[in-house]
């Protein structure tokens, strides 16, 4: 199985075991992941930074701030960045702090903000792995929903012979494969979205367009992808595309080519998610001929284009979830209540110019989640991959609600 655009955040804890974490990096890459990683302070003392940083192609944390230049590692950034964080080696002593809830350094106080799931593969010497204490604390951290991985047994740093080892890096490796395959929250579910702008034409030359680059709804596609979701995008005209490859393309151009092919595909999809930024007008008449330059003004009649989520929303049924947009710039949340309730959507994100960083072309995003019952949740400025986490978050809710319902 590849690990293609899977985000790995390899967290690394002081023990002899930690040399293993270069190969484990080294495979990670390989088969398609990208890989960040946290050490702690003693784990520095059995393997390098350079090391892992040359190997995962990322800078290594292991601080909260860059002494140099005062800049902060942001560990909730961190923990929702990842879609999978590893803990290899798992030494006693942080499993112990993993259990209280202890956060004396970076890469606790991520796992204590991850949303992802978390993995663990403990290494400590024969004694300590079967010491009542460590099996409370592994026990402990299974009740919180961690995935902790069998101990190999061999030969230890110590000398003995017995369980404690670390499992080997392909064998963690299959764990991992054998986590994505599993965890699919959305496995089966059809989703449905629109991405991008749409271009009307004026004449074989010219279009109306806007300044969307689709990189919110493809990140929203990888994201519902990578949860195991059979994903339908309906992608305006574009320079970038889906990295899942389980993702059907429809690339299409005009507003009425998005709503046919929409409308196609609508009566099927579980979710559907409106991210396009579809043109509102279009002109009246299409030039068969590029119209020569004549006069200073020239004037072109448009006509209201039909509105997709809109259209769909009037034909939604009983058990289909439907998302939309709302980019604003002045009384934004009243504005976007009012989308939300005329285009009958579960969930409206709204989006504001004024952020700094947000918006169209932007590889970041600043939201507000806004739900039928006017409970909102903002987020911070997030690269676009994050806040589509914290999106699906809330559909993978609304399912569970639609499914309590069935």
């Amino acid at each position: 199985m590849s690990l293609s655009g899977k985000k790995i955040l390899l967290g690394i804890t002081g023990g002899i075991a930690a040399y293993k974490c270069a190969s484990l990096t080294r495979l990670l890459v390989k088969a398609g992941a990208e890989v960040r990683v946290i050490m702690t302070t003693s784990a520095l003392d059995f393997i390098t930074p350079l090391t892992l940083s040359t190997l995962s192609k990322n800078p290594v944390l292991h601080d909260f701030y860059n002494k140099d230049t005062g800049e902060w590692n942001n560990h909730v950034k961190l923990g929702l960045w990842a879609d999978l964080m590893v803990i290899a080696p798992l030494s006693a002593n942080t499993l112990s702090k993993m259990a209280i809830g202890q956060s004396d350094n970076l890469l606790l106080t991520t796992y204590l903000s991850a949303r992802c799931p978390v993995m663990v593969a403990p290494a400590m010497d024969l004694d300590m792995y079967s010491h009542p204490s460590v099996g409370d604390n592994l026990g402990v951290l299974k009740k919180h929903g961690v995935k902790v991985l069998e101990v190999g047994t061999g030969e230890l740093a110590s000398g003995l012979s017995g369980k404690g080892r670390m499992l080997e890096p392909e064998e963690i490796i299959q764990d991992i494969e054998t986590h994505f395959t599993d965890y699919s929250p959305f496995k089966g579910l059809q989703f449905l979205l629109t991405a991008g702008p749409t271009q009307e034409a004026i004449d074989p030359v010219r279009y109306i367009s806007n300044h969307s680059s689709g990189k919110m709804g493809i990140a929203l596609a990888d994201a519902a992808a990578a949860l195991g979701a059979k994903v339908t995008l309906i992608l305006g005209p574009t320079s970038i595309s889906p990295i899942q490859p389980e993702v059907k393309v429809i690339p299409v151009t005009s507003a009425m080519q998005m709503y046919e092919a929409a409308n196609a595909h609508h009566r099927i999809a579980d979710v559907v998610i409106f991210a396009a930024a579809v043109s509102d007008y279009a002109p009246s008449h299409t030039a068969d001929q590029k119209l020569k330059k004549s006069g200073d003004v020239m004037a072109v009649d448009l006509k209201k284009n039909i509105d997709i989520a809109e259209t769909l929303g009037e034909n939604k049924g009983e058990k289909q979830i439907h998302i939309g947009f709302a980019l604003e710039t002045e009384d934004e949340e009243s504005n976007a209540m009012a989308k939300l309730k005329k285009k009958n959507f579960d969930l409206v994100v709204l989006n504001s110019l004024r952020d700094e960083g947000a918006g169209f072309r932007h590889d970041t995003n600043k939201v507000t989640i806004i739900g039928k019952n006017g409970k909102m949740q903002s987020t911070e400025l997030l690269h676009k991959s994050e806040i589509a986490k914290l999106i699906l978050e809330q559909v993978s809710l609304l399912w569970e609600s639609v499914s309590i319902k069935r």
